[in-house]
């Protein structure tokens, strides 16, 4: 009878092995071991912790043994741990030091607190192999969309049932104003699958871009051959998203690809993201064409590029402002955020003012600076003069060409544009000693005259001054600000001036600067700066500095 109850109890043992690894999708070898540990612990609290005592279940019968191993030494330190070499040899006469002996210990009958103690090693090993096993089966599908069934909603972050595993789509993270409720069959991308104290915590998108490519993907077999390509998306989630795609294959069109007969492709994936309205645009090389592109539906009559700003200035009809604009400028954003360019929408009347203005500006310039008269100073600036020193070092030729001009009046042009700029530049020089600016700065490459009195009124007068600027300093920064509706505020950005505003130097310029100027005040050496990027570049400045207002 004995033995039919020992029987049962180990296939018990393997049965409840066998269910829990089930349950819990974990290989039944990890239960088996949390088991061994389990009674391990118990065994320990029975016979003293100081014990070295090891637990093996069978696979096959589920009989546990407890054995007690003990080290074979000259010399005993530890009764409990030690044995010595002729106490060894009398339970095996090839003991030798340096030897492990097992001694078997009788089976183990669990009082109630070892076996309360036990549950909790199973349960936390349990827990543990099945958080290995969630963030394996997910680390590798962060780009993913995922089906899941809404589990809770808390604090507006909706928790949602994978199946295996749970997933979090945070606030800011969901389309805006959609309600979802308990039980609710939910589609979200996988933008991070992180390891965290708690588990592996899955985050989940509805509101990036990523998921509206990949609801494309999976609506547009074009897509998904990689015929059509997308290019690039934006999206105000929940109202309006613009969406740049590319056909490899001149004979597909790539619109009409994502459009669908009647609209079925895109109507699906509108529908999947609560109506938000799509305009799908064709992507071009040409940065022009495509700004144009992105601002449909406006018309455009005239654009004007700035390749080393990133700028773009959009001149439209009067009566398409506000549809070029759109609502709370959406349109020009999303436009924004697809090209990568930052866009300036202007009527044709205000353009036709600003060009006047301009070039009244211009003429004036040239007026004072030549000592010339109107009819000449407008003459150059419409052949596109636009400063003293285009005049000064320009080809002569191109000078003399201009209808009216002679080769004489050329070089008179040109002999005073040159005087003006030389005394232009002792003033400075005069005005940088007054402030006493060291010679030694304008070793650094880039530093002209007119920076160091820039840099004079400022207070930096030496090359260690120089060294010890920010990049932020120099150039300036934009503080970035947000409405309450997260809607990018310009009239509330926050400029703040750089020492060198109006110089026209890009960030790359000023931190060369900087790093030249403390090669040359022997803070680094120059072999450094081959080197990755270090403390040294982080230290030249970041960036601008984004705050939520």
């Amino acid at each position: 009878m004995a033995m039919a109850g020992i029987s049962a109890n180990r296939l018990e043992l393997l049965q409840i092995a066998d269910a829990v690894a089930r349950e819990k999708t974990i290989d039944k070898k990890i239960v088996i071991e949390a088991m061994e540990d389990a009674i391990q612990k118990a065994a320990k609290s029975r016979y003293g912790a100081e014990n070295d005592i090891r637990c093996e279940i069978d696979p096959k019968t589920g009989e546990a043994k407890l054995t007690r191993v003990l080290a074979v030494v000259d010399e005993v330190e530890n009764d409990a741990t030690q044995i010595t070499v002729e106490d060894a040899k009398k339970r095996n006469p090839d003991a030798k030091a340096g030897d492990m002996i097992a001694e078997t210990l009788p089976p183990l009958e669990f009082g109630r607190v070892a076996a309360q103690n036990a549950k909790q090693v199973i349960v936390q090993k349990v827990r543990e192999a099945e958080r290995d096993r969630q963030f394996s089966e997910y680390k590798d599908r962060s780009g993913d969309v995922i089906n899941g069934t809404v589990k809770r909603v808390e604090y507006g972050n909706v928790i949602v049932d994978l199946g295996r595993a749970e997933g979090i789509i945070r606030r800011d993270e969901m389309i805006p104003r959609e309600n979802v409720r308990l039980g609710d069959r939910i589609r979200a991308y996988i933008y991070e699958v992180r390891r965290e104290q708690r588990g592996p915590q899955i985050f989940l998108t509805r509101a990036r871009p990523e998921f509206m490519s990949m609801l494309f993907r999976a609506e547009v077999p074009e897509i998904y051959d990689g015929v059509v390509e997308i290019k690039s998306v934006a999206r105000d989630p929940g109202s309006r998203a613009k969406i740049a795609v590319i056909s490899k294959d001149s004979s597909i069109d790539p619109v009409g690809a994502c459009v669908g007969m009647r609209g079925a492709r895109v109507q699906a994936v509108v529908n999947e993201l609560q109506g938000e309205k799509v305009d799908i645009i064709q992507w071009n090389p040409d940065a022009a064409s495509f700004i144009v592109n992105a601002l449909a539906p406006a018309e455009v009559t005239k654009v004007v590029l700035d390749e080393d700003s990133n700028r773009i200035e959009v001149v439209v009809p009067e009566a398409q402002l506000s549809l070029a604009i759109g609502r709370r400028g959406q349109n020009v954003r999303l436009a924004s955020q697809l090209t990568g360019w930052d866009i300036d929408i202007l009527t044709e009347q205000e353009e036709s003012e600003r060009r006047q203005k301009e070039f009244a500006e211009r003429t004036q310039l040239l007026m004072d600076s030549l000592d010339v008269d109107e009819v000449i100073a407008q003459l150059l600036v419409t052949e596109g003069f636009a400063t003293i020193e285009e005049v000064a070092y320009v080809d002569i030729a191109e000078i003399a060409h201009i209808e009216g001009f002679d080769e004489n009046t050329a070089e008179q042009i040109q002999s005073r544009a040159r005087e003006y700029l030389e005394q232009q530049e002792a003033d400075r020089d005069a005005k940088r000693r007054e402030l006493g600016v060291a010679d030694e700065l304008a070793e650094i490459p880039g530093i002209t005259t007119a920076m160091m009195v820039a840099l004079g009124e400022n207070g930096i007068k030496t090359v260690e001054d120089f060294a010890d600027c920010a990049t932020d300093e120099l150039i300036g920064w934009t503080e970035r600000k947000k409405d309450k509706d997260k809607e990018k505020d310009k009239d509330g950005d926050a400029r703040h001036a750089g020492f060198l505003d109006g110089f026209e130097l890009s960030r790359t310029d000023v931190e060369n600067m900087i790093m030249a100027a403390r090669v040359h005040a022997g803070w680094i050496k120059a072999e450094d700066l081959e080197k990755p990027a270090s403390d040294e570049t982080e230290a030249a400045g970041t960036g601008s500095v984004g705050a939520e207002g």
